[in-house]
């Protein structure tokens, strides 16, 4: 055999009886089938045998497995980013004619894909007050419901059982985005949640150097409809990504309860100055649905924002901000170091803003640093405002 052959078909050294403390980090395009009665076998939907990189490795397929038990689903499914994993959801499951109900305060980016692609593809769309279920009416066109827990800039906190018992009586499928829950704070399938979207780019991810997300599915077959539609989608995640997501689950739970703890001490720190017209946190009494958050989770994440009184301009926010040291200007959460971003005043919430608001992603830095930060920072609003 030549040198240059030998060199590609050489034996590969076994790693059966090799364990380290992380899972194995494997890349492909190709798959090698053992023969053609393998290949003639292969079956995109299911995960005891590989096919080809995007179908999944013994890495992302790993990956898999612990997003669903971290969410007390059936199985999950990995894609390029968290709004891949919103929008496979829609393209999977909805064609011309049918009627999707999204909450009003629906994730931005999520609203965008619904007003410029699905609107324009024939799906009805129907907006529902989450706070408000005798809004949540279905049509015989009616085929999912989604469900925000909580809202993401507002924090309003919808009743979980109170919708998917109505989905259920309709026959209807529920998805609920819990980015924010993360699997720690809420497990959407103890509350008959039928599919659960995560942005694996925040908390499970926790460094904020890869974009990806996942759906977990309760049913099989709902699985299998989603894994086919990404199949054709040419949705894939690489290993290398995968594994990095992997070590941020380790420390999943430590950081997501250290993030909650001091965010709390720095709403209650925050919630009796003037300045602002509302601090927006489900752990306080006084936000929308705080019962029903409550009641079904077990924490509280690490974001709230900040409603500016009316009196202060855009420039005088922006100013604020750009005085922050701790508090980096950028999108996401989630990460070990704190950001900070202005909503301004259009903001789709359940009731109108009067200010300019203001969303704060808290990191791994000590509670009083950070509000020593916006201590400081507040003296750079003009004082006639206040």
């Amino acid at each position: 055999m030549a040198p240059r052959t030998a060199l590609l078909h050489g034996e590969r050294w076994p790693t059966a009886d090799f364990e380290g403390m992380q899972p194995g980090i494997f890349n492909a395009a190709t798959v090698v089938f053992a023969d053609m009665a393998a290949f003639r076998a292969r079956d995109w939907t299911r995960k005891d045998r590989f096919i080809y990189g995007p179908h999944g490795t013994p890495t992302t397929f790993e990956l898999e497995a612990r997003i669903a038990r971290l969410e007390g689903g059936n199985n999950s499914l990995l894609c390029p980013s968290g709004l891949s994993a919103i929008t496979l959801v829609y393209m999977a499951l909805l064609k011309p004619g049918d009627e999707l109900l999204v909450p009003i305060n629906v994730y931005s980016a999520n609203r965008a894909f619904i007003a410029r692609e699905l609107v324009e593809w024939g799906v009805q769309v129907r907006l529902y007050d989450p706070t408000d279920l005798e809004s949540l009416a279905f049509s015989d066109a009616t085929k999912l419901v989604w469900i925000e827990a909580p809202c993401a800039i507002t924090f309003e906190f919808p009743d979980i059982p109170a919708i998917t018992a109505r989905t259920r009586d309709a026959g209807v499928l529920s998805a609920i985005d819990n980015t924010w829950g993360a699997g720690i704070a809420l497990r959407p399938f103890d509350f008959q949640v039928d599919i659960s979207v995560q942005s694996l780019s925040k908390f499970a991810n926790g460094s904020g150097d890869v974009v990806m997300g996942a759906v977990t599915c309760a049913q099989q077959e709902v699985y299998d409809i989603l894994k086919l539609c990404a199949m054709r989608l040419g949705l894939a995640v690489s290993g290398n990504d995968a594994a990095s997501v992997l070590k941020g689950l380790d420390t999943l739970a430590l950081r997501y309860h250290a993030q909650d703890a001091t965010t709390r001490q720095l709403v209650n720190a925050l919630r009796g100055n003037d300045t602002f017209e509302e601090v927006l946190h489900p752990s306080l009494e006084s936000a929308t649905g705080h019962a029903f958050w409550q009641r079904d989770c077990s924490a509280a994440a690490g974001i709230f924002s900040l409603v500016f009184g009316d009196a202060f301009a855009q420039s005088d926010v922006d100013r604020f901000i750009d005085a922050l040291q701790l508090f980096k200007i950028g999108f996401g959460w989630g990460g070990p170091r704190s950001l900070v971003l202005s909503h301004g005043r259009s903001v789709a919430s359940i009731k109108p803003l009067h200010g300019e608001l203001v969303r704060f992603s808290v990191g791994l830095e000590a509670a009083e640093d950070l509000l020593a930060d916006i201590t400081q920072a507040l003296r750079m609003l003009p004082k006639t405002a206040s």
